[in-house]
């Protein structure tokens, strides 16, 4: 009763770890300035003390996270995220504590596209997202080359798909 389903073998770019970090230290970059202006506003203008040990309070996380966010996160994504394309599934696969693993049938896929912002362009990577009617499905940072192939190859996929079952349907 049950299929016997490969598990995914194919990794993302090593060069997702830079363009995460690079994206994480800008995020909290901003933050980080945000807050200063605040605290800077607070010293200045004499708000309420509560206000000002809060807003210490909020840089201490944020500082917190973005040592996680910029040094260990995007190695630990880097190194568990894992995706597999054949002809029946698109399997994505990540996390090392919470595993998620997750199968797209091939003919319940409606469109695949990719996505690329100004970082991920200066490192040619490409984001690949597959959608099917409820939800749409991430596979980040894959090399241009092969991110267009895949978008190809599961293009025609599913459209075989689509057509297998409108002749099984017509018999």
């Amino acid at each position: 009763m049950y299929m016997n389903i490969k598990e995914p073998s194919e990794k993302i770019a090593n060069q997702a770890v830079q363009v995460w970090r690079i994206s994480n230290t800008i995020g909290h970059g901003i933050a980080i300035i945000v807050l200063g202006i605040l605290l800077f506003c607070s010293e200045n203008f004499h708000w309420y003390s509560w206000i000002q040990v809060t807003l210490y309070i909020i840089l201490a996380i944020i500082v917190l996270s973005a040592i996680y966010s910029i040094f260990i996160e995007p190695v630990f994504l880097q190194k568990t995220w894992r995706y597999e394309i054949d002809e029946d599934f698109v399997q994505m696969k990540n996390g090392k504590w919470n595993e998620s693993h997750t199968l797209v049938p091939m003919e319940k896929v409606e469109f695949v596209r990719t996505e690329q912002g100004p970082i991920m362009r200066k490192f040619d990577l490409f984001n690949l997202i597959i959608g099917t009617t409820t939800t749409q499905h991430t596979i980040p940072a894959i090399p241009a080359e092969k991110a267009i192939r895949l978008k190809a190859e599961i293009a025609q996929l599913a459209k075989v798909k689509e057509s297998d079952l409108t002749e099984r349907e017509e018999e």
